[in-house]
């Protein structure tokens, strides 16, 4: 039996611990499917579709990875894809007191679904896609938090 995870973010945009992370859950799983919430009631830095192409472009040749856009409750696009558990990366304490909230809650609404935390590696611990539009829009060097192939979109979203 193909074992699936989902991988939820906003991925606004892609970063190099989203990538790690990305990595780690397909050594864990069969397949794992990186999914880009769409919140019609927020507005992201970079739409979906771009965030999409983005993720695309990080994940290349990485086997039994695919990428998707999904709205609704995180359980329901879980089951539509066949997942038994969600990925989602922990870089510090408060991290996980979220985290650990929102698993909670997706246990009461499908208990089947295992949530799987997984820290961030170190070197990635101070990477956030927020590092990354700051430093983007104050011209400070931020192409060591994006994968190769990014940073060039970022810098031209926040191209003055």
């Amino acid at each position: 039996m193909e074992r699936v995870c989902v991988y939820p973010g906003s991925f606004d945009p892609v970063t190099v611990g989203h990538v790690d992370i990305i990595r780690r859950a397909r050594h864990l799983f069969d397949r794992v499917v990186v999914a880009v919430l769409h919140n019609p009631a927020k507005t992201g830095c970079f739409p979906v579709a771009q965030r999409l192409d983005m993720l695309k472009c990080a994940c290349q040749g990485m086997d039994g990875v695919s990428v998707a856009a999904f709205d609704g409750l995180l359980v329901d696009f879980a089951h539509q894809e066949g997942a038994c558990a969600v990925v989602r990366g922990i870089r510090a304490a408060g991290d996980y007191e979220a985290e650990k909230t929102m698993a909670d809650i997706n246990a009461r609404l499908m208990p089947e679904l295992e949530t799987v935390f997984l820290p961030a590696r170190p070197e990635h611990a101070c990477v956030s896609s927020s590092a990354v539009r700051e430093l983007a829009a104050f011209g400070g060097d931020f192409a060591f938090m994006v994968p190769e192939g990014c940073a060039e979109q970022v810098a031209r979203r926040f191209a003055k």
